[in-house]
């Protein structure tokens, strides 16, 4: 066990556990992001679904259905609510605390839940899908930012990658509850797991009113003592406990050092060496989602249907629970191994698990007059299924979880809150484009591309991006704390150079080397300056 375990320093006073139990319990929010955004893939096949929210289109099969377009906007509609949601969270996290942020999120999700539960026609069904969507892009940027504050820096990669842990239970609780209600022949087909969402909310609420808000959030808004009594919760130290003041003496330092340089602004996220992080942030959000891999989870059903899979439910079920399985040694190994290794080496198996799915379904699929698919290889079509399974434990253990640590960690307090929401809404602005185009790339008919299973090539150019994406822009920075990580984007020029970097000195012994010699201060000050406002 010595060899798999995760030592904590021994430098580091109190207790660990109830700051990795509070990270844990707020990545629940997950749950609420993964299960709506996997509900609607199954829902959208449901017959009686397709019946009574059909405008009298018919399918290839000869079915009540809605129309590519139609459901093109179903399914994207949930991931422009989104993106504007992450955009907004930066308005409650800096104003009213992360805390009280995530219980108002929640209410808008719930607002979302209702409208869905109660819709029996598209228009209401749309407008349900955009606030919930709302509600999980607000969530979605905060519970990382909240986790990232909270959680001791030795463990800091494990604890907000188990917010992607939480996002695959979602979507597997979304497919077992789709194929328990699929066949039912009433409107508690889709109400049902629309309506189960409620539970979710009720659960990450109250679990809120009782959590501390980040001690970080409280520097910022200079209330100390409340910061004090915070970290020493989450540490089960005393508030006076030097640790405690240590370590809040450095998270202000830091906090006044980059006031002394003004204040915020969202063009600031894109000025000087900023733009390099910001770069990073949302280049490694957009990349997660062009992996492919809610293709799968929005339209694997309809895929693996239309590929000849007789049982398409139960598949998507098997490749929910491999994606969650697969999680857990991702999270240990974030810690273990560090961040750039884990995301190399995780393209390296998307890549090669997306371009044999896309080879084997081109060479083995075919189409009649009518667009229905061929099956001319049976069992080299189940071993695609495999394959897509490899490519689902590659994401999964690395890419999934990890895109949530690197955002969570790179960006400065300063403007933390605004940065986090701009790389987000990059994920949810992919997540929408893919979401939106898939029906127009995937399926058969007039101006419509057909791709079928050559979509597959695609996700596997889009992993291949990956790899070159991680060589030069991913640094390194496992067991380093916030502040910490902040002087490696100052001083490491080189992502590839920032697996061998090592802090030297901390804001706090910055600003005591200021009051000492404030001339020679003023000079460095002013290179770190120039620094900031310069280009990378």
């Amino acid at each position: 066990m010595g060899l798999l375990a995760i030592p904590k320093p021994q430098a580091d006073a109190g207790k660990a556990w109830p700051a990795i139990v509070i990270g844990l319990f707020v990545a629940f929010g997950g749950v609420l992001f993964g299960y709506d955004t996997g509900t609607i893939g199954g829902i959208l096949t449901m017959d009686y679904w397709k019946t009574q929210f059909s405008t009298g289109y018919i399918n290839p099969k000869g079915e009540l259905d809605v129309t590519p377009s139609q459901s093109s906007a179903i399914v994207s509609i949930l991931s422009a609510g989104t993106f504007f949601g992450a955009l907004g969270s930066p308005f409650l996290a800096d104003y009213i605390g992360r805390r009280l942020a995530l219980i108002i999120s929640t209410g808008v999700f719930c607002l979302g839940v209702v409208l869905q539960t109660a819709a029996t026609a598209i228009p209401l069904f749309l407008a349900g899908r955009f606030f919930a969507g709302f509600g999980v892009g607000l969530i979605s940027a905060l519970i990382p930012l909240y986790q990232s504050e909270t959680a001791p820096k030795w463990i800091r990669g494990a604890i907000v990658g188990a917010y992607q842990f939480a996002i695959t239970v979602g979507l597997l609780l979304a497919a077992v509850v789709d194929n328990a209600t699929g066949k039912r022949q009433d409107s508690g087909s889709y109400r049902i797991p629309i309506a189960v969402q409620f539970a979710w909310a009720i659960i990450l609420v109250a679990g809120m009113l009782v959590l501390p808000e980040t001690p970080r959030y409280l520097i910022k808004k200079g209330d100390t003592p409340r910061a004090a009594r915070s970290l020493g919760k989450l540490r089960r130290l005393a508030p006076d406990h030097p640790s405690i003041v240590a370590e809040l003496d450095e998270i202000r330092a830091n906090h006044e050092y980059e006031l002394s340089i003004g204040q915020a602004s969202y063009l600031d996220c894109f000025r000087g060496p900023m733009i390099k992080r910001m770069l990073t942030g949302m280049g490694i959000q957009a990349l997660q989602q062009l992996t492919g891999i809610n293709f799968i989870f929005y339209y694997g059903t309809q895929y693996f249907k239309n590929s000849g899979i007789e049982n398409a439910f139960v598949i998507q079920i098997i490749t929910s629970v491999i994606n969650v399985v697969s999680t857990l040694p991702g999270l240990w190994a974030v810690d273990k191994f560090g961040r750039r290794p884990l995301l190399l080496w995780g393209a390296v198996g998307m890549c090669v698990g997306q371009l044999i799915v896309a080879v084997i379904g081109t060479t083995t699929t075919g189409q009649d007059s009518n667009g229905n698919v061929l099956v001319f290889n049976e069992p080299a079509q189940k071993a695609s299924i495999a394959f897509i399974a490899i490519y689902i434990f590659f994401f999964a253990s690395t890419w999934g979880p990890l895109a949530w640590v690197v955002t969570g960690e790179i960006y400065p307090l300063k403007i933390r809150a605004k940065a986090l929401s701009i790389a987000t809404a990059s994920n949810w602005l992919l997540n929408f484009v893919i979401a939106f185009i898939t029906p127009y790339l995937v399926d058969y008919g007039p101006n419509y591309a057909n791709l079928q299973s050559k979509v597959f090539f695609i996700w596997f150019g889009a992993c291949f991006l990956c790899i070159a994406f991680v060589y030069f822009y991913i640094y390194e920075t496992k067991g380093l704390s916030l502040e910490e990580v902040d002087e490696l984007y100052t001083s490491c020029s080189s992502a590839r150079k920032s697996s061998s970097w090592r802090p030297s000195v901390g804001f706090r012994e910055r600003q005591r080397a200021g009051e000492a010699h404030p001339v020679e201060s003023n000079e460095k000050s002013g290179a770190v300056v120039h620094s900031d406002s310069s280009a990378a």
